[in-house]
């Protein structure tokens, strides 16, 4: 489990694709402290594993399935990522529950100053702006972030200067391609949701259930 909050901005160092393997190495400093095989890094919000670290990188094995339906595939040389370790469990909870599993991506449609702000538009799919709300939580490229409006195709984010500084947002342009990960907890609520009948939620519904 992540929360969200990025620890450093790494490179992309190698990207190896082939009939047997694909892998991506990424140079980085910070989040190589405490690092062993096997451990789990968001690197833009998808959580991948390390299988081989070096003392300024790491690899982790990429599947084409992560490639063709996250931001991963339109990575490059030198493109920069941002990198979050699994939260350990004396840690703190600075964002909120972000799983690294990616329900989708999104593409930036505007970007518009706001005094020290920047205001950030991403268009996405409807059956991920479903899951969003105003005021509620949204992973960007695994950057934990709060959603200020909703419309019918989609969303608005207003991204502080450190996040800007410290994050790929501040490298991104109008038609990049981000990852978008959902609040997990209305995930469960919208699918508990659609498991109900026609009837709807009643009072009977609610004690048969512990309410």
């Amino acid at each position: 489990m992540f929360t969200g909050i990025v620890e450093e901005l790494g490179k992309i160092k190698r990207i190896t694709r082939g009939s047997d393997r694909q892998t991506i190495t990424v140079s980085c400093n910070r989040i190589l402290e405490d690092i062993h095989v096997g451990d789990s890094i968001a690197v833009n919000g998808v959580c991948l594993t390390v299988v081989d670290y070096g003392k300024d990188f790491f690899i982790a094995d990429v599947m084409n399935e992560t490639f063709s339906r996250s931001g991963l595939g339109s990575l490059a040389i030198g493109s920069p990522v941002d990198l979050e370790r699994a939260m350990p469990a004396n840690g703190r909870f600075g964002g909120h529950i972000v799983s690294g599993h990616i329900d989708g991506t999104g593409k930036i449609k505007s970007m518009r100053q706001d005094g020290n702000a920047v205001w950030f538009e991403i268009g996405t799919a409807r059956d991920i702006l479903d899951g969003i709300v105003e005021k509620g939580s949204i992973a960007i490229d695994g950057i934990s972030l709060t959603v200020a409006l909703v419309s019918a195709d989609s969303f608005k984010v207003s991204i502080i200067p450190h996040t800007l500084q410290e994050t790929v947002l501040g490298h991104r342009k109008i038609g990049d391609v981000v990852n978008l990960e959902n609040d997990v907890i209305g995930k469960y609520v919208k699918k508990f949701m659609e498991c109900q009948d026609s009837t709807g939620i009643t009072r009977e519904f609610l004690l048969a259930n512990g309410f």
